[in-house]
């Protein structure tokens, strides 16, 4: 299996270097590895220097955000079987590359692999383990801030991976179009997810894969920047992706959500950002709308057998409602 690892750089001088050293370091050295950087104004491709050699550089010239730059890198990667995302701030031990790899033999069907992901200078806690998604159309990191000793541990079927760190399969990721360059960041990794769970190709957290991730470190945890691309993706996505009888079935517990983060958001003093964000839900849900038959029509599932990789339960939502993406 040949694999192109990409990086999608944004003012990450502080964390690329060591991205790019714990890369060097694997025991499976990647086929490829290609950085894009999205206009980056802090120099940190010049800070990294010697540790470039050998990848391929995209420059572009403007911040084109998450979604599209990883699609630049993918249609550059060409023939590999296989993509996989490394943020700048996720920094992989020697045997990342090597267990995702390991784990994509072994389960050909699988069209995506999620790493189990620790904080960054707290390897005692869990940064996430693949991505939940709630019938509600909530999103969470499961076991996020859970202590790594109280994880079940093995290799599980999960939603989605976190893009952070993930590989795809190239086949499952050219099928389902790859990222929604609409959303621009936040919540694209669980709409491609999505979108891949429509076709057939489930998920597998590979409990082997170990990074070690800051979260959020280039543009802030729960910033108001990832405030906004969170909560309007979130209604995107669920318009988008969910079947029309699931859809219906679960409308109300999606606009129960969002009126929750309408009050929720504000005693953080976030009130105005999430008004906003949910504004551009609403004026954007024409172009999704349009997208949905595109997305609804490359189903391959039936919606009893999507419904089954839900989480559900209004209490479960209430919970990680203050972790959610």
């Amino acid at each position: 299996m040949t694999v192109a690892v990409i990086i999608v750089n944004w003012n990450s001088r502080e964390f690329l270097r060591e991205c790019l050293r714990s890369l060097r370091a694997q025991s499976r050295r990647p086929d490829r590895v290609i950085v894009v950087d999205n206009d980056s104004t802090d120099d940190s491709l010049r800070q990294a220097g010697d540790l470039l050699e050998g990848a391929e550089v995209i420059r572009l010239r403007e911040n084109a955000g998450f979604a599209r730059a990883n699609n630049i890198a993918a249609r550059a990667a060409g023939d590999v079987d296989a993509l996989a995302l490394l943020n700048p701030d996720a920094f992989p031990d020697p045997g990342w590359l090597a267990a995702l790899v390991a784990a994509a033999e072994r389960r050909p069907h699988a069209g995506s692999f999620a790493s189990r992901m620790v904080l960054d200078g707290q390897p005692d806690f869990l940064d996430g383990a693949g991505d939940s998604y709630h019938s509600s159309g909530r999103a969470w990191r499961n076991g996020h801030r859970m202590r790594v000793r109280e994880w079940a541990g093995g290799d599980q079927e999960v939603f989605a991976p976190c893009a952070a760190a993930a590989l795809y399969r190239r086949a499952a990721f050219d099928a389902a179009g790859g990222f929604d360059e609409q959303y621009f960041c936040y919540f694209e990794d669980v709409d491609l997810g999505f979108r891949l769970q429509l076709r057939g190709f489930p998920c597998v957290c590979v409990n082997d894969a170990v990074v070690r991730h800051v979260s959020s470190g280039t543009t802030g945890y729960r910033s108001d920047f990832a405030v906004y691309h969170g909560e309007r993706n979130a209604v995107w996505t669920f318009f988008k992706d969910m079947p029309w009888p699931l859809l219906l079935l679960y409308l109300p517990q999606h606009i129960a959500m969002n009126a929750a983060a309408l009050v929720y958001y504000p005693l953080r003093g976030q009130g105005r950002v999430v008004w906003r964000a949910k504004f551009d839900a609403l004026r954007g849900l024409p172009s999704v709308l349009r997208r949905r038959s595109a997305v609804q029509n490359m189903r391959a599932v039936s919606p009893l057998a999507l419904r089954r990789s839900f989480a559900r339960g209004m209490a479960a939502a209430v919970r990680r409602y203050s972790v959610a993406r």
